[in-house]
C-alpha cells in the first residue's frame, strides 16, 4: 500500500505537466500577416511591345536640340499600396574614377530630364509606367553624358541609369600629368581632355643609371574617365632601387586614338646609411686632430730648458725664428738704424724748430767731442782716452758743414 507521500508528489508532477502544456514556447514567431514575405517594389525601364527582354539601364542618342522619350516601370507586388518620388540626377564619378559613382541634381544628363509626375501612388500588384523626356540642348558637347532617375520609398532609394549619347564628331583625347615618385610608389593625374567617356590604358617604365628598372607592359584601368575630369591614380613600385637616378616614363592609351606620355626624374639615396658614414667620419677626423695636438704638446714639453725650436707657430707665444729668450725690438724706421750718433733705444729725439736748421744737433755724448774742420772730414776723429771714433758718414758730414757755416756768420 502506497503512502500519502507517494501520491502527494505524483500529483505536484501531473499539475506541473500540465501547465507546461499550456504554455505558449518563448520567441514562437507569430502566424505570418498578410503582405509578410512578399517582394518589395521595383522600378526599371519599362519593356518594349512583346513584353520581354528587359533592360538593365536606359539608352537614348541624338543630336543637339532634340527631345528624347522613354518610360520608367514601378511594381508593387504587395497587398498595400506604394508611393514613391522620382527625380533625375546626373552621375560624377567617384574620386578613383570607379563606375560606382553617386548622383548629383542637376548636373549632364540629369539636368535635362523631365519626369511626367514627381510624386506616383501605385496601388497594390499593380505595375505603373511613367513617361519622362530628355531635352537635348543646342549647345551640348557630342559624346556621352551619363545620368540616372532616382525613384524614393521612405528609407529606401532605387537608381535607374540612364545613357544619353549626344551626335557629332566625337573627340577622345587624354593627356597624363603631375607624374611624381615617392618611396615605392608613383603618383599620376589623368585628364580627360575630349567628349567621350574613355577607358584608358597605362604602360609604366623606369631606366636607371645601369639598365631598366621597371617595365610593365600596357594594361587596362579599372576607371572610367568622363569628358573634363582629372583622377588622380598610383602605381606601386615594389623593387625600387635603394641608390640610383631613374628615369620614369607612362604612357597611356584609350580609344579613338587618345594618348597621352609624360616622364619625371627620381633620385634614389640611402639617407640613414649615409648620415651615419658622415658621423663616423667626423668622429675620427675631431679624434685624429685631437691627438695630433697632444703629440706636439707632449713634444715640447720634453725639450730641455723649455726652450722652443725656431720655426714655431706665432699663436704660441714667439715670434717665427726667435727664441724663448729674445727680447722684442722696438721698430724703426729703415733710415734710424744707419745713422751714427742716433738716440739710445726707448729715447725721444729733439724736436727741432725752423730756426734751428743750421744748428747741429746733438746727443749727450757729444759734449766732449772737438770740433772738426772741413779738412778733418777724411780722417776719424779720437776722443779723450784714446779711442776712436767711427769714421765719418755722409750725416756727420753735412752737421760738420752746417757749423761752419754757423761759426762764420757769427763771426761776421
Amino acid at each position: 500500500m502506497s503512502s500519502p507521500t507517494g501520491h502527494a508528489a505524483r500529483l505536484v508532477l501531473a499539475v506541473l505537466l500540465c501547465a507546461l502544456a499550456m504554455t505558449p514556447v518563448a520567441g514562437a514567431a507569430p502566424p505570418p500577416g498578410p503582405d509578410q514575405g512578399a517582394a518589395p517594389w521595383t522600378a526599371r525601364p519599362a519593356v518594349g511591345g512583346s513584353g520581354t527582354g528587359g533592360r538593365p539601364y536606359f539608352y537614348l542618342e541624338g543630336p543637339p536640340g532634340t527631345v528624347l522619350r522613354d518610360r520608367l516601370s514601378v511594381t508593387n507586388p504587395g497587398r498595400t499600396p506604394v508611393t514613391v518620388r522620382l527625380s533625375g540626377s546626373g552621375v560624377r564619378v567617384d574620386d578613383a574614377g570607379g563606375a560606382g559613382g553617386r548622383a548629383v541634381t542637376g548636373a549632364g544628363a540629369g539636368s535635362w530630364l523631365r519626369t511626367a509626375a514627381e510624386r506616383v501612388t501605385v496601388p497594390a500588384r499593380t505595375r505603373a509606367d511613367v513617361p519622362f523626356t530628355v531635352t537635348v540642348p543646342d549647345a551640348a558637347t557630342p559624346g556621352d553624358h551619363p545620368g540616372m532617375i532616382v525613384v524614393r520609398d521612405g528609407d529606401r532609394t532605387v537608381d535607374v541609369p540612364v545613357r544619353l549619347r549626344v551626335d557629332g564628331p566625337t573627340l577622345a583625347a587624354l593627356t597624363v600629368e603631375n607624374v611624381t615618385v615617392s618611396g615605392r610608389t608613383i603618383h599620376y593625374t589623368l585628364v580627360n581632355r575630349g567628349n567621350a567617356v574613355l577607358a584608358p590604358r597605362v604602360a609604366v617604365r623606369a631606366d636607371g643609371v645601369f639598365g631598366t628598372l621597371l617595365r610593365r607592359e600596357a594594361r587596362t584601368l579599372p576607371v572610367r574617365v568622363r569628358p573634363g575630369q582629372r583622377v588622380g591614380l598610383t602605381e606601386p613600385w615594389r623593387d625600387a632601387p635603394a641608390l640610383d637616378s631613374a628615369t620614369v616614363r607612362l604612357r597611356v592609351t584609350a580609344a579613338g586614338g587618345a594618348h597621352g606620355e609624360a616622364t619625371a626624374r627620381a633620385v634614389f639615396v640611402p639617407w640613414a646609411p649615409l648620415t651615419a658614414g658622415a658621423l663616423l667620419v667626423l668622429g675620427a677626423a675631431g679624434a685624429a686632430t685631437y691627438a695630433y695636438r697632444r703629440r706636439r704638446r707632449g713634444s715640447r714639453a720634453r725639450r730641455p730648458g723649455g726652450e722652443e725650436r725656431p720655426g714655431e707657430t706665432p699663436g704660441d707665444g714667439a715670434r717665427p725664428g726667435s727664441s724663448l729668450g729674445d727680447e722684442e725690438r722696438p721698430s724703426r724706421s729703415p733710415g734710424d738704424g744707419a745713422r751714427p750718433g742716433s738716440p739710445p733705444d726707448g729715447e725721444e729725439r729733439p724736436t727741432r724748430s725752423p730756426g734751428d736748421e743750421a744748428r747741429p744737433t746733438r746727443s749727450p755724448g757729444d759734449e766732449a767731442r772737438p770740433t772738426r774742420s772741413p779738412g778733418d772730414e777724411g780722417r776719424a776723429g779720437r776722443v779723450s782716452g784714446g779711442e776712436e771714433r767711427p769714421g765719418p758718414v755722409p750725416g756727420d758730414r753735412q752737421h760738420s758743414r752746417s757749423r761752419h757755416v754757423a761759426k762764420a756768420g757769427a763771426e761776421s
